[in-house]
């Protein structure tokens, strides 16, 4: 290999590892932020608390952030984000539209049940902030409420589910119902099991809910 080629190849390894290592300290920081809002409060936090939690300096929350507010609303999408990939993998494996609502219930609670602080941090923090309730026409959110609304309308079509509800309203109550359970119990005890005896209990509610006239009881 020519000495250009090994220059070339360095280079281009060395981007890779700083791509790696700037990933990391992002993940860190928006790990810290969680930790730090849910102790604080957001409008109590001060980005240098935040610095501190993550490990890093001051100045470099301002490298990924442009301000505490940004890295709410980014912390917010993210945690979205990976939901959805979750969701994705997944909603493949259930066969029937109320298998899926089901299944969207049990692992977003789940997910809550084992992170009170992040359960804090997106149902009660998320509040003090006007930009990120702004946010909530997001694209990832948009893309979350309409992976609901399209499993309530494949569920229409195939007469699983009654046609009279448009499906947007039904994935925004869903939301709302989990929102809810969340926000309540992250105020409260926070009782360990508490979230997934919840799940079962909603998804019973908009199962039940959802379903046409005279149909036989849900899965």
């Amino acid at each position: 290999m020519s000495e250009a080629s090994l220059k070339s190849r360095d280079t281009r390894r060395r981007a890779v590892d700083r791509g790696v290592r700037g990933k990391d300290k992002r993940e860190r920081i928006l790990d810290a932020a969680v930790r730090v809002f849910a102790r604080n409060g957001f409008h109590a936090t001060r980005v240098s608390e935040i610095a501190k939690a993550a490990g890093v300096a001051d100045g470099t929350i301002y490298l990924y952030f442009k301000s505490k507010e940004a890295l709410l609303v980014s912390l917010f999408e993210d945690r979205i984000e990976r939901l959805l990939a979750f969701l994705n993998a997944e909603l493949s494996r259930a066969a029937s539209a109320s298998s899926k609502l089901r299944r969207i219930i049990e692992i977003q609670l789940g997910i809550l049940e084992g992170e009170r602080d992040l359960a804090e941090v997106l149902t009660v923090i998320s509040r003090q902030s006007t930009k990120l309730m702004k946010q909530y026409g997001a694209r990832k959110f948009v893309a979350y409420l309409d992976v609901i609304a399209r499993i309530v309308a494949e569920g229409q079509a195939t007469g699983e589910l009654r046609k009279d509800i448009p499906p947007h309203l039904a994935a925004r109550a869903i939301f709302g119902a989990l929102d809810g359970i969340a926000l309540t119990w992250a105020l409260g005890k926070a009782d360990r099991g508490g979230l997934l005896w919840a799940s079962g209990q909603l998804a019973e509610i908009v199962l039940r809910g959802l379903q046409p006239a005279g149909a036989p009881d849900s899965p």
